[in-house]
């Protein structure tokens, strides 16, 4: 059996009773106080998430722009720097590499963030597809060189900005500023207006080293304020109410963003053939036989990952992800289901276990913060 990865923040996760698991190979909290409670803190407060275990790899060099031009879906020739993008890697039949940001450190210079179960995986597809020499393109994994930890929450940015004279306000959403110096931390940071919760937040990416104090500063900070950390139970169900796709889930393999609702990062239209733009193109142009939707349980009981999805007798999709919404106090499923029966007020049966449980399609997301 094979040891599993720990952060740069494992050592302080039990000072604050930390229950961990195996996570892709990784150990990692799934809790600290409480699921419902940190999901909680994060839509009324803040909470503070160690996301360290998430893949970073650096594209750099003069043929940088072209080469990831052709490896992903979004037009990455509209960056410019100090932006971040939403984009896809594809397989040729559409299906899904990873779902990534790309972060445009500067003229040549590209910041990737990828999950971290796919990180191995997606830098070895990006070796694999670089045609060009050393002097042209270099592409490092450099995932162990950083920390990265997550503020998200209505307080968020009043607690960071306590700790840098950064304007943290002219950061807007999927922007970023580089070399943010923090109070009392010796290294600067990476600082993003972005976040996988649905709510106000940013991303910090600071050297391995400095994590922990970072962490420990950051909660001080946001004592007064009802800071507190957030495992990864609270992030799945924070992302699931704001409709992000979870790679394994929404997306994977044998599902494209077409066929998830993500078609705003799938450029067709630029002028590079990138991997898997004939599918896409056939799919945006066709339509696709199946569509990701939103449920809502009229039964009682929870959809789960994997349950399957019927329209009277006929089976018709399954379900990608589902729990009892903490916010909403419903039960929700996201599913994939046959396009024909993907409309608003459908009226669906979820196999729970041995009972089939009625249900019906409603828009998504099913959270949106206020303004």
């Amino acid at each position: 059996m094979s040891k599993l990865k720990r952060t740069p923040l494992f050592p302080i996760y039990a000072e604050h009773g930390a229950k961990t698991i195996d996570f892709g190979g990784w150990d990692l909290p799934v809790q600290f106080a409480g699921i419902k409670h940190e999901h909680e803190i994060t839509r009324t407060k803040a909470g503070l998430f160690d996301v360290s275990h998430m893949g970073e790899i650096a594209v750099k060099g003069p043929k940088s722009l072209e080469f990831l031009q052709q490896m992903v879906t979004n037009d990455v020739g509209k960056l410019t720097p100090n932006r971040a993008q939403y984009t896809f890697m594809c397989y040729e039949n559409g299906g899904t590499v990873d779902d990534f940001l790309i972060y445009m450190l500067d003229d040549n210079d590209y910041l990737l963030v990828v999950n971290a179960a796919n990180t191995k995986k997606d830098y070895q597809w990006l070796v694999r597809h670089n045609q060009f020499s050393e002097t042209q393109l270099t592409i490092e994994d450099i995932s162990s060189k950083y920390a990265q930890l997550a503020l998200q929450g209505p307080f968020a940015e009043e607690v960071l900005q306590a700790l840098t004279d950064k304007e943290l306000s002219t950061i807007r959403f999927f922007r970023f500023e580089n070399n943010v110096n923090f109070t009392g931390i010796e290294e600067t940071a990476l600082v993003s207006r972005t976040g996988y919760t649905g709510e106000d937040g940013f991303e910090i990416y600071i050297p391995a080293a400095s994590g922990i104090a970072l962490w420990k500063t950051i909660l001080q900070a946001g004592k007064d304020k009802g800071v507190e950390p957030v495992g990864l139970g609270a992030r799945d169900t924070l992302r699931f109410e704001a409709g992000l796709p979870l790679y394994g889930q929404e997306l994977s393999h044998t599902i494209s963003p077409v066929e998830s609702g993500l078609a705003f990062a799938v450029k067709t239209n630029k002028a590079v053939d990138f991997i898997g733009k004939k599918a896409l193109q056939k799919q945006l142009a066709e339509g696709t036989t199946r569509k990701l939707i939103g449920l809502e349980m009229i039964d009682k009981g929870i959809p789960r990952t994997g349950y399957d999805v019927y329209y009277q007798e006929a089976h018709v999709g399954f379900i990608t992800s589902g729990t009892q919404a903490p916010t909403l106090n419903k039960n929700l499923g996201l599913a994939l289901v046959n396009t024909d029966y993907a409309d608003i007020g459908t009226e669906l049966t979820v196999q729970v276990r041995k009972r089939q449980l009625q249900a019906k399609v409603v828009e998504t997301p099913f959270y949106k913060r206020k303004k």
